[in-house]
């Protein structure tokens, strides 16, 4: 979501998605390639398996023909996606594996960094991204949230998920941060161009109108590297998306690390991102994600990851705002 001056509370319990940076460029690391003969060989297998699927003949040809669905995400931000025992993991690769049993295809997650997902989108190096991204107005419409200028087509987006931001601190010393007014005059890390990185932006701006020390915001590649800082003592606090917050609390020092300090402020929507000119790919995963939904499929992810309280009841399409 776009930074606003004041954040507001957000009015239910929900996970609010980081924001990706539109125009900065960046190098996204793709699976490699085997031979061609034999890739085609399996994914005329995938084809033909998964045209049984009952969404199967929603997907674009191309898709059908290759089995596959390429997806640009930021694989290091736990509990949404993340390595384990060198397998991707977490609620967004759970979710849309669910949703390739509807469509009779998978999903194969690359690696990028964030602030690169929607560069790379739009050179279609996959087909979509899907990492805990913010559905924005901005991102919609291609304009840069930093400078209010449009500098691409923008994309679409469907909305699976709800969350908010929130501030995390060393345990038992939350240096008297209790909130994001409680920043001003102190050190805070975030990952690089998220909501996070735009909400300390616009809060240390209002710290100087009133008279205040500015926030020192130190902007990592990850959120795991903003972790690791104020571990560190580097900074005072880290700001990230609530379940990134609260499974960080939980897990960092078997739960002796860290603690949520205040409320979550900026409540919005998690968007699968597509390409405005691939509607079709984007209409299959509405009904996609609809599907799971009402199966029940989407709810078992949920409870998983401990997230039912982001759960949203429909699939929307750019219901960001």
């Amino acid at each position: 979501m776009t930074a606003s001056t004041t954040p507001r509370t957000a009015a239910a319990r929900s996970r609010l998605a980081a924001a990706g940076a539109i125009a900065v460029a960046g190098a996204l690391l793709l699976t490699g390639c085997g031979d061609q003969r034999d890739k085609t060989g399996k994914e005329a297998g995938q084809s033909a398996q998964g045209s049984k699927a009952p969404l199967f003949d929603k997907l674009p040809k191309k898709i059908q023909d290759s089995g596959v669905i390429k997806v640009g995400s930021d694989i290091a931000y736990p509990p949404v996606e993340f390595k384990k025992d060198g397998k991707v993991v977490g609620l967004d690769p759970d979710v849309a594996a669910a949703m390739g049993k509807e469509l009779g295809v998978r999903f194969e997650f690359n690696n990028g960094t964030f602030d690169a997902l929607v560069t790379g989108l739009r050179s279609k190096r996959y087909d979509m991204a899907m990492s805990a991204m913010t559905d924005t107005k901005d991102r919609q419409q291609g304009v840069d949230s930093k400078t209010g200028k449009k500098v691409g087509e923008g994309v679409d987006f469907v909305d699976y998920f709800n969350a908010g931001v929130s501030l995390y601190t060393k345990k038992g010393d939350t240096k008297g941060i209790g909130g994001w007014d409680d920043l001003c005059g102190k050190k805070v890390a975030v990952q690089r161009g998220t909501v996070s990185d735009d909400l300390a932006k616009s809060q240390s701006e209002k710290c100087e109108k009133d008279d205040k020390d500015k926030i020192s915001i130190e902007a990592f590649d990850t959120d795991l590297e903003a972790q690791t800082r104020l571990k560190a003592g580097g900074v005072e606090a880290v700001s990230s998306d609530f379940p990134v917050a609260a499974y960080a609390v939980k897990t960092s020092g078997g739960g002796n690390d860290f603690e949520v300090v205040g409320d979550q402020v900026e409540a919005a929507p998690y968007g699968i991102a597509v390409g405005k000119e691939n509607a079709q790919l984007r209409d299959a995963l509405k009904a996609a994600l609809d599907a799971i939904i009402k199966n029940g499929a989407y709810d078992k992810v949920m409870k998983t990851w401990g997230v039912e309280a982001g759960a949203v009841k429909e699939a929307k399409v750019n219901g960001g705002s």
